[in-house]
């Protein structure tokens, strides 16, 4: 059905009531917008200039770390442009093109973050077979599967919004999210439901069980293992594991905003709720990355000759 709603427009309200503090803000968003864009753009570039670093971890960082971009330049301009602007109103085009970026921005960073998981098993698990394993065109092909995954997924989630009609306009939002568009539909929306459903247990399915499914057997060999392998292991996997967790963390605060009541919390705590998985984990994971492995340290000194 063609969407036929009276608005050209959704209303994005949370930005109703900054005031003057917008110039502080917008400021504040511009440094955090520079530094992320400085940090995984360097790192990126350390990535493909430095041979040493051409092995399957440190391109499955590269992707992480290109994925972040995407999401990020899916948040910031628009942020910085309507933290400035007199009206708060986009278009219903732009609104759907800023829910499929940030909806495949975090069904990808699940899915190099499950990839990354993989790796690390086969590498710790089965060390010996490792370059057998995890051969260039392997590692192709799996970060090839993490954005075609969520491309595919989210063009459904995009399409069943798009038949909609809508009774209201006001999004309590700094930014499209389809759930809260999703709300405003006054047609019958139980194919949506159905699919958010379908698409939060194939998502789930597909990239957080198999990430517990290899640190359970990390965990098993680690166990049996000695007291270097086991050194090994921690070593590798903490900065994994905290990405996960801080992004995991991230969307939670969206979903739960999304589904109960957070009036009674003050409003700069719920907007920083809102866009944590936005910006820490596009700001944490090349620092933290840049500064456990050793190899990345030494091949960003040699290139920019530190």
């Amino acid at each position: 059905m063609e969407n036929s709603t009276p608005f050209k427009f959704f209303r994005l309200a949370a930005y109703g009531d900054i005031g003057q503090m917008k110039y502080f803000y917008f400021a504040v968003v511009s440094v955090l917008y520079f530094v992320i864009i400085l940090a995984n753009a360097l790192l990126i570039g350390v990535i493909y200039i430095e041979r040493s670093l051409h092995e399957p971890v440190y391109l499955f960082l590269c992707a992480l770390f290109v994925n972040q971009l995407y999401g990020s330049t899916g948040l910031f301009p628009a942020l910085m442009f309507y933290l400035l602007s007199d009206t708060h109103d986009i278009s219903l085009l732009y609104c759907y093109l800023q829910i499929y970026v940030l909806y495949t921005y975090a069904i990808t960073e699940f899915s190099n973050l499950s990839v990354m998981s993989y790796d690390r098993y086969i590498s710790i698990c089965y060390p010996l077979q490792y370059n057998n394993i995890m051969t260039p065109k392997i590692v192709l092909g799996l970060i090839l599967l993490s954005w075609v995954y969520s491309f595919f997924l989210n063009a459904i989630v995009i399409s069943l919004s798009l038949r909609l009609q809508f009774c209201g306009n006001v999004l309590d939002r700094l930014y499209c999210d389809n759930y809260s568009v999703v709300k405003l539909a006054c047609s019958n929306n139980m194919l949506n439901n159905i699919w958010g459903l379908v698409g939060t247990v194939l998502s789930f399915s597909c990239t957080i069980c198999p990430t517990i499914y290899s640190y359970v057997r990390i965990l098993q060999i680690c166990l049996k293992s000695s007291k270097e392998t086991k050194q090994k292991a921690f070593n590798t996997c903490t900065p994994h594991i905290a990405s996960l967790l801080n992004f995991s963390s991230g969307c939670l605060f969206v979903i739960l905003q999304g589904r109960y009541d957070t009036a009674h919390l003050p409003p700069i705590l719920r907007t920083i709720l809102l866009v944590y998985f936005l910006i820490c984990p596009p700001l944490f994971n090349p620092i933290m990355y840049g500064i456990r492995m050793a190899k990345i340290r030494q091949a960003c000194k040699k290139v920019l000759r530190l």
